[in-house]
């Protein structure tokens, strides 16, 4: 039986890459009309069958690598871990084949590619959860395919996101916190740790802003080191009636330092959190939450994506995605 010819055969003969083999053949953009030209004569040479178009009942499967930060797995699922189960649960639906690698810190140093990319088995690229600036320039120059980051963006890469309303929704958590009484908050996050975390503490300067309230440097606490590990948050001296965190594990972990030191939550002092997700037996306290509409977040990526690979289009450089505030046992009001 006559082996079939792949876009690598193709990409191989003419010593060019599979991602512009496969751009030449779906008519996209970046493919001079000469290289175009060589592409489909040499394809049809080698007798490659192109598959059915958009519009016909075959429907194209496409393989889209994801890749996460080993330092946002530790030892217990996290948040983003919870975002690629969504991804592998939906991308089915999508005619979508998920490859999964963990992006280890000694890669990220060495600016090398995923083995998935390097081999050419995917056609597009998730990255969940943010990396280092320089590594996800290098992606962004090297990979050869389409690239989007979920839950997070890069100012000065022109990568599409999808990513949560972290501004507002810090936003209306401490407007939350405002109405049940509460006048001396405080935020904890490590400033400039992540994209996501420092828009959090801007939506929580709003907050306090629109209702005559200092923003104190003092109760702006770091929960984090810059590899990503939450813990030894420095209490204030002069204790706020509430800390807004920006993420439930932080929450958890303050609660936990909270006891410890005597003070009962939410009785002396209530916490509020963010994302709503914790691996369950972290906190004794059930942590007053803003929920991230993770579904809808990984939905529109998937879209985006499947329209980048297809047909070189994307309905949006950015797009937020907003999501719900959820009352649990953290806040009392004053």
């Amino acid at each position: 039986m006559r082996k079939s010819v792949r876009l690598a055969d193709i990409a191989e003969r003419l010593e060019v890459s599979t991602v512009t083999v496969s751009n030449a053949l779906a008519g996209q953009k970046g493919v001079s009309d000469e290289l175009r030209d060589k592409i489909k004569k040499t394809a049809q040479e080698m007798g490659y069958r192109v598959k059915a178009e958009q519009g016909t009942d075959e429907k194209k499967i496409l393989n889209i690598g994801v890749i996460i930060s080993e330092m946002y797995l530790g030892d217990y699922p996290s948040y983003y871990w919870k975002v690629y189960q969504e991804l592998s649960l939906l991308a089915g639906s999508y005619h979508c084949i998920i490859l999964f690698e963990i992006l280890r810190h000694e890669m990220e140093q060495s600016k090398a590619l995923p083995l998935f990319v390097r081999e050419n088995k995917v056609q597009g690229l998730f990255v969940i959860g943010e990396a280092s600036s320089d590594y996800l320039e290098f992606l962004y120059q090297k990979a050869g395919i389409p690239i989007m980051f979920l839950d997070f963006m890069k100012r000065d890469i022109p990568v599409p996101a999808v990513v949560a309303d972290n501004f507002y929704g810090m936003y209306k958590m401490v407007n939350y916190l405002i109405k049940k009484g509460h006048a001396q908050i405080a935020y904890v996050g490590t400033l400039g740790a992540s994209s996501s975390i420092t828009d959090r503490y801007f939506g929580y300067c709003k907050a306090l802003m629109e209702h005559g309230i200092e923003v104190r440097k003092d109760w702006v606490l770091g929960d984090r080191d810059m590899d990503g590990q939450v813990g030894n948050i420095r209490l204030p001296e002069d204790m706020p009636t509430a800390f807004a965190c920006n993420s439930d594990l932080t929450a958890a972990e303050l609660i936990g330092q909270l006891e410890r030191q005597g003070y009962k939550v939410p009785e002396d002092i209530s916490v509020a959190g963010f994302d709503n997700y914790l691996f369950e037996g972290l906190c004794d306290v059930r942590i007053t939450s803003y929920q991230v509409d993770v579904r809808e977040m990984v939905r529109s990526g998937i879209k985006s994506m499947a329209s980048q690979i297809l047909y070189g289009k994307i309905p949006s450089d950015l797009r937020f995605v907003s999501g719900r505030l959820v009352e649990k046992d953290s806040v009392s009001a004053v």
